[in-house]
This record gives C-alpha cells, sequence and structure tokens, in this order.
C-alpha cells in the first residue's frame, strides 16, 4: 500500500511541478525590456512604435477592403501610409472625415480626396437577383471579405453582414445580376440633413 501512496505522491508532485512551469510560460514575456540606444538610464520611451501606428491606422480605416486606394486591402494600404508614406487622400469609403482624422493622428496636412480613387458613397451593400444568377461563382471568387456564399450553378446570396458595398463582385458577374442597394440607416445613427 505505501509504494501505491508514493506512486500517487509522487505523480502529484510531477503535476505541480509542470502545471507551474506551464503558467510562468503562458506569462506575456515584455518585448524588449533593455534602454534603446537613444534612451537613458531610468527614462522610458512612451513612443508607439511603427507596428502599433500601423495598427492605429488600419483600426481607422473603414475595413471594406475595396482596393480603390491601389492597394489589396486596409492594411497594406495603412503599411503604406506608415513606412512608404502614401498619401492619406486615396480611401474613397472614408472619405473627408476619415482624411481629417489620419491627419490629426499622423500629425500632417489634410488633403482633399485624390479624384481618380473615386467619390465617397453612402454605405452600400450588394443584392444579388437570385432569379437571374446562373451559379457562375465569378463574384464568390471577387469578393474579399467572403460575403458571397453559393456554389456552381447554383443560386447565391450575399450576407449582408459580411458585405462592404466594396463593388469588386460587379464586374465579373456576366449577367448583371448584382445590384448595390443603400444601406438602411439604423435609428441610432440617424441624422437630420444639413440645411441648404
Amino acid at each position: 500500500m505505501s509504494s501505491a501512496l508514493l506512486a500517487i505522491v509522487a505523480v502529484a508532485l510531477i503535476m505541480a511541478l509542470v502545471g507551474y512551469a506551464l503558467s510562468r510560460l503562458s506569462d506575456p514575456i515584455p518585448a524588449d525590456d533593455s534602454p534603446s540606444s537613444d534612451q537613458t538610464e531610468g527614462t522610458t520611451n512612451t513612443e508607439p512604435n511603427t507596428a502599433q501606428i500601423i495598427e492605429a491606422v488600419n483600426q481607422r480605416l473603414p475595413q471594406t477592403q475595396c482596393a480603390q486606394c491601389g492597394y489589396p486591402g486596409c492594411r497594406p494600404y495603412a503599411q503604406a501610409i506608415v513606412n512608404d508614406n502614401a498619401p492619406i487622400n486615396q480611401c474613397p469609403p472614408g472619405g473627408t472625415e476619415l482624411i481629417n482624422e489620419l491627419a490629426e493622428y499622423l500629425a500632417v496636412e489634410p488633403l482633399a480626396l485624390d479624384p481618380e480613387r473615386g467619390v465617397t458613397k453612402p454605405e452600400q451593400l450588394a443584392y444579388i437577383v437570385e432569379d437571374d444568377c446562373i451559379g457562375c461563382v465569378l463574384c464568390i471568387n471577387a469578393c474579399p471579405v467572403d460575403a458571397i456564399v453559393g456554389a456552381a450553378r447554383q443560386m447565391h446570396t450575399v450576407i449582408s453582414d459580411q458585405c462592404t458595398g466594396c463593388e469588386l463582385c460587379l464586374p465579373p458577374c456576366p449577367v448583371d445580376c448584382i445590384e448595390l442597394h443603400p444601406v438602411d440607416q439604423p435609428l441610432h445613427r440617424w441624422q437630420w440633413p444639413k440645411p441648404a
């Protein structure tokens, strides 16, 4: 009986040690505790690093993934703004409001929206006229956010909660069965129209 008790105690101790080691490994490791070359002893650098700036710019972008800015999505455009000094005025879905927000955050002068990139439009969603859909799947392949579902030679439909209204599904459709409908404004986002 004593050997069985000894085995149980040994297994329990091993499990406790493994548990302690795993809990220590799961703690986040600080990126760099050593002061950088431009810091003196006792001071800390509160400036955000490049990755944090890219993430902050990306969070401000509308996430339509429409590629109207000339980049394949919002994150590559955010990286280009931060790393390559791409202009902040290439996002038609964000419009002037986004340009001003980015200008304030990045401490640069706001610019007018680049007219070569398009114009700011109200929010919209793709809608597939299901009676006309031939199931070619070209729109599914074109959708950057996987908001269109369906199978080959079957009817397709748009998941409205996922659709960003980027219009990338329109050109590949051979039967023009995709329409864009304005998004109904929910009551909490409705505003009085500006006086003329």
